[in-house]
């Protein structure tokens, strides 16, 4: 592909240099705010990265849908609330279905100056570009008189046409592949599982001969292997509670890790807060090196899941939602196994108390946990087997996830390169043809 003949310099730094002969306009003479309209009778819908799409509205009363506006197909919609807050979800979209949605959306309707097609994509190089600079106020918040007065330049309708149609086209295509790795990833996640399931319940010699465990959700173990509490091979060691006043007290700032730190199977320190406290709690919460770090309580995905700790940050300590397991029987990367397993996953879920979009899980039945613990030499063979495999096939999905990546950053520059002008796609059809 190649570039126009001619430029020229627009004065508007999103868009920068365009074709010579594309026309200098501006959102408001493309598009007309839609006034405010009730329909109950639609379901409910709201903006997903680029696309209307339908919500769950079981829990919404009919006084609030009274209070949502009507979308239609072929309508264009803006979220246009807390610009600041959310800097990677595609804030703008051309309806494809009838919805209603809350009141705080921008309802746009074209006025058929240009392709709406086309239109869709110089909007999402606006939004991606530009938008998400304006807006006003704490909420970081934007009206469609701030978009409506944004300069832009637009090209002849035929060129419209080529624009969207090789957009829709390409754009489609690199969809495709990323949904072709994403099937592949979730492929390495359930081998990944599985592999875990197998290997902590069953072992690596096929033929050994097998008993059954007592507990329904493990099922057969290896005849020789013992099931045991974890109460009965470590201690557990509740952490600091978050909100204490400290107010006028001497205090230190410690690094202190949180439920969101504590993911499956490894720990995610990038985000580490720091807590102040007096400094005789110092040693009583301090984590140790090969402390299994277990998570209270979260949503769902989080309960019970656990890692080692390393020392990656010294000293450290943990909140009260994230428990510290000190093994004194068996290592502390055997636990860690366990954590990801199917049966323990299980068994934090069943006995955990739920409320609202949250669980948690108390260390008295943390303590009744039911370990599967093989010979002090098997126990060693698996972890070595099982940290060799895993790191393999952790190789393998961050290069997917990395292809998958780049992509979308192409997919993002591809846009933009052809919405501004960067690109000549005018007679890429035939070419490809």
């Amino acid at each position: 592909m190649q570039a126009y003949s001619s430029y020229k310099d627009t004065s508007v730094g999103w868009l920068g240099r365009v074709p010579e002969h594309w026309k200098k306009n501006k959102f408001k003479y493309l598009l007309r705010e839609k006034s405010k309209t009730r329909n109950i009778e639609l379901p409910c819908g709201s903006i997903s990265f680029g696309n209307v799409v339908y919500k769950d509205s079981e829990k919404l009363t009919d006084e609030t849908k009274l209070a949502y506006q009507e979308v239609l197909s072929g309508e264009f919609l803006v979220n246009p609330l807390n610009l600041n807050y959310d800097l990677k979800s595609l804030r703008t979209a051309l309806s494809g279905i009838n919805v209603i949605v809350s009141s705080g959306y921008i309802v746009l309707q074209s006025v058929n100056v240009v392709v709406d097609n086309y239109l869709k994509w110089l909007l999402y190089v606006f939004d991606v570009r530009h938008m998400k600079t304006l807006g006003a106020g704490i909420r970081q918040t934007i009206t469609f008189k701030d978009i409506g007065n944004c300069t832009i330049f637009i090209p002849s309708r035929d060129e419209q046409e080529a624009i969207a149609n090789f957009l829709d086209r390409e754009t489609a295509r690199i969809d495709s592949l990323i949904a072709e790795k994403q099937i592949f990833i979730n492929l390495l996640k359930e081998k990944r599982q599985a592999l875990i399931n197998h290997v902590v319940t069953k072992g690596l010699d096929t033929d050994i001969k097998m008993k059954d465990s007592g507990i329904d959700w493990i099922g057969e173990v290896p005849r020789h292997w013992d099931i045991k509490r974890l109460k009965f091979v470590g201690a557990i060691q509740s952490g600091i509670a978050k909100g204490k006043d400290v107010t006028e007290k001497k205090t230190i700032a410690v690094p202190m890790l949180r439920v969101a730190n504590v993911q499956d199977g490894y720990l995610d320190l990038n985000d580490i807060h720091d807590i102040e406290i007096e400094p005789h709690e110092l040693e009583r919460y301090s984590l140790k090196y090969g402390d299994v770090l277990m998570n209270e309580g979260g949503d769902n995905d989080k309960l019970g899941r656990g890692a080692v700790w390393r020392s990656q940050v010294s000293p450290c300590i943990h909140q009260n939602h994230v428990f510290a397991l000190r093994m004194n029987k068996i290592e502390p990367e055997w636990l860690e196994l366990i954590t990801q397993s199917s049966y323990a996953k299980f068994y934090f879920f069943y006995y955990s108390k739920q409320s609202t979009n949250l669980a948690s899980i108390s260390s008295t039945n943390i303590k009744q946990t039911p370990l599967v613990v093989p010979p002090s030499k098997e126990r060693k063979e698996i972890i070595k087997y099982l940290s060799s495999e895993l790191s393999r096939s952790q190789e393998l999905y961050d290069e997917v996830l990395s292809s998958i990546e780049l992509l979308k950053e192409h997919r993002i520059a591809l846009i933009s390169s052809v919405v501004t002008g960067k690109i000549d796609v005018r007679n890429h059809k035939e070419k490809a043809a």
